[in-house]
């Protein structure tokens, strides 16, 4: 379970506006790529159960996850940066991980005066602290975990699975399940579709058109 242990040590300090920051589908053949940057107030009561129930996103049900959602945005300033499918096939998905990250902490209504990053550095000039697994150690991290992952899977699941909807985006968020894979087989590749990914890069060279 994620703790504020780093947090407290900086507050202790006099730094005041410690942003988490995480993405969200990284791994995904297709869609977009979200990262969420998150400023928690310190007036919070952290002792709360809500708060003590905020972890990695990985480790949350999809209900808890959207419960936490609403929570989280009542007690903190975030910030939310997107990487599309043309730029990540353009850049490379480490670096589109990157831009989107700073696109997040740009967006912030506030300037953060330290970043905690899971296990990133950016090129930005503001103070920064690197977290093997950060999102299992750091509550700021593991909110922006949440806060990426909701809005990364709402529009996978109202927008994107309504325009292909034999893709099940809706289910699959993109990843590559067996369901999604025979999808691709059967109807091809979409604009969603990242091409410089394996297999669907493959399956290019291999004739599959692109919807």
């Amino acid at each position: 379970m994620s703790n504020l242990e780093i947090e407290t040590d900086l507050w202790s300090k006099n730094i005041n506006n410690i942003c988490g920051i995480d993405e969200v589908g990284r791994g995904c053949l297709a869609g977009p790529v979200y990262s969420a940057a998150v400023v928690l107030d310190q007036n919070t009561n952290f002792e709360s159960k809500d708060f003590n129930q905020i972890n990695d996103s990985k480790k949350l049900s999809e209900n808890k996850r959207e419960k936490l959602f609403d929570y989280i945005i009542d007690i903190s300033k975030f910030g939310i940066g997107i990487c599309t499918v043309e730029e990540i096939d353009h850049l490379g998905i480490q670096q589109a991980v990157k831009v989107s990250m700073i696109r997040a902490v740009e967006s912030l209504e506030i300037q953060p005066d330290h970043l905690l990053i899971d296990n990133m550095k950016l090129d930005l000039d503001i103070p920064q602290t690197s977290i093997i697994k950060g999102d299992q150690i750091s509550k700021s991290i593991s909110s922006a975990s949440i806060i990426a992952k909701v809005s990364r899977d709402n529009l996978m699941k109202n927008q994107i699975s309504n325009n292909f909807p034999m893709y099940k985006f809706e289910k699959n968020k993109g990843y590559g399940t067996k369901e999604h894979m025979d999808a691709i087989k059967t109807f091809g590749i979409t604009k969603q579709h990242r091409k410089s990914f394996e297999p669907i890069k493959s399956m290019i060279e291999n004739n599959h058109e692109a919807n």
